[in-house]
């Protein structure tokens, strides 16, 4: 599993620290996900796959394990590793969505993803204006000031509006909830590198004040209003990434 915000740093170029084991389930997963390895096809022998990248038949094992577990590959006796359909892939699993921001752009992807989000995001700023405690509030604030003071970094805009939806998770006291962050991550990083509806300047300005907004009405209680306006931040990052 990768850690949170991993896909969002990596827009700025910047590579997080990683062993042979991470580094091949990446390589394989991301050549899934891209196309490079077809549905259907059977990867290439231990030997091959080995002498590819570079580490042993240990690594290589455990890596494909890690790959069967999100559903992206099947092993069979006697004919191989087989790459599964796209119907098996674990689509909730951070480090699956994070290689579908390299994929070819999907429509009906990023659709379902916003779905996603109006379903179980609006329970959520739900819970959050009822349980959310003076620390919540008080975090949501620092990483909306994070966000209006990012300036150019998309990065620290980005993480900043990541850790935003976090501590709205967390203050709903709903750990499933929490899971969906991996999808708030994917949309988050598509429409911060997208200037569809609106420049990536004016998309952050307006981003950054909708948060404001929704931190002010999560800590004086009003649900109704709460949801109006996360309502509108959803339908912003969805017009700037469709």
């Amino acid at each position: 599993m990768i850690e949170t915000g991993s896909l969002i740093r990596s827009l700025s170029g910047r590579r997080a620290a990683r062993n042979f084991h991470t580094f091949v389930i990446n390589e394989i997963g991301h050549a899934i996900v891209t196309g490079e390895f077809s549905i259907g096809s059977v990867l290439a022998s231990d030997a091959v796959m080995m002498e590819r990248y570079g580490v042993s038949r240990t690594v290589l094992r455990e890596a494909l394990k890690t790959l069967e577990a999100k559903g992206l590959v099947e092993a069979r006796p006697k004919v191989g590793t087989r790459v599964s359909p796209r119907s098996r892939w674990n689509f909730f699993d951070p480090q699956v969505l994070a290689w579908h921001y390299h994929a070819k752009p999907d429509p009906e992807l990023y659709q379902s993803l916003f779905r996603v989000r109006a379903a179980l995001e609006a329970p959520m700023i739900a819970l959050a204006t009822r349980h959310r405690s003076a620390e919540h509030v008080r975090l949501l604030k620092y990483w909306c000031h994070q966000m209006e003071t990012a300036d150019d970094s998309v990065e620290q805009f980005g993480l900043a509006c990541l850790e935003v939806h976090g501590v709205i998770a967390e203050s709903g006291r709903d750990p499933l909830l929490r899971s969906i962050l991996g999808v708030v991550e994917l949309t988050l990083a598509l429409a911060l590198t997208r200037d569809k509806a609106m420049s990536g300047e004016a998309y952050r300005a307006r981003s950054a004040a909708l948060f404001v907004q929704l931190t002010a009405t999560i800590e004086a209680g009003q649900l109704e209003e709460a949801g109006q306006i996360y309502e509108a931040c959803r339908l912003l990052d969805q017009s700037q990434t469709l």
